[in-house]
Parts: structure tokens; sequence; C-alpha cells
């Protein structure tokens, strides 16, 4: 586990800008099941990949066109909400940083840490806008 120091101003990140953090399974489940689409941010101290990951993923939300729900979730820090969401995201391995576009409850769009690490944020935020574009 990280540190709450470490971890809150990365949390916060993706908080200010309209993500929820979720904690526990349940919430997770009960996210991915409502209706519409949903964007799924495994986060992550990484810096070599998260640090681009998270300006990424608030720039792809700045457009028209943008999913209904926007969680997150921290791997190294909520245990039980990251092994929930990694169970949606069968059958990538997991990994973070990573995102993930589910519409009504069904997984459509998938960036794994490798699609993240080494790419600028605004390459991240075109990835997500092209998958929107399609599915929301």
């Amino acid at each position: 586990m990280y540190p709450a120091e470490m971890v809150n101003p990365m949390r916060a990140e993706l908080t200010d800008s309209g993500f929820q953090n979720l904690y526990s399974a349940a919430d997770v489940d009960s996210a991915l099941k409502n209706e519409g689409t949903t964007l799924v941010v495994i986060n992550s101290v990484c810096g070599c990949a998260a640090r681009n990951a998270r300006p990424g993923a608030k720039m792809s939300i700045v457009g028209a066109k943008k999913p209904d729900q926007l969680i997150t979730v921290f791997a190294g820090v909520d245990k039980e909400a990251v092994d929930a969401a990694r169970q949606h995201l069968f059958p990538f391995p997991p990994s973070s940083p990573c995102m993930a576009l589910f519409k009504n409850g069904e997984l459509v769009h998938m960036l794994e840490r490798h699609h993240i690490e080494g790419r600028p944020a605004e390459l991240i935020a075109e990835n997500l806008q092209d998958a929107y574009a399609e599915y929301c």
C-alpha cells in the first residue's frame, strides 16, 4: 500500500476533473452495470506511464462526445476495487495504469499500459476520443 500523502494528489488529478473514486468491488460492479458508457481508469503511481495517463484521460473528456460515467480505482491502494475492475477487463492481463471504455456493461475499448507508456498525453486522449466517437 502506498501512503495517502503520495496517492491523494494523483487521485485528485482525476477527481478534480469529474472522475469518481471507487473503493469496493460492489461499487465497481454496480457502476459497470449502468446503461450507457463508462470510462474506467486504473490509476497508478508508476511515473513512466501514469504521468501521461492521467492528463490524457482528462484531455479526452473535453470534447463533445464523452462517456456518461467516469470512474477510477487506484492500483496498489484500492485492492478490492482494482481486482473487481480487472475481472471485467478479461481477457486483458492486469496492467496499471490502464483505461477501459464500457458500453452497457460490455468492454468495447482498452488501453493497456503498453499503449500508454512512452506516449504523450495528447496521443492517449486522441485514442480515447476516437473510441468515444464510435461508442458514446
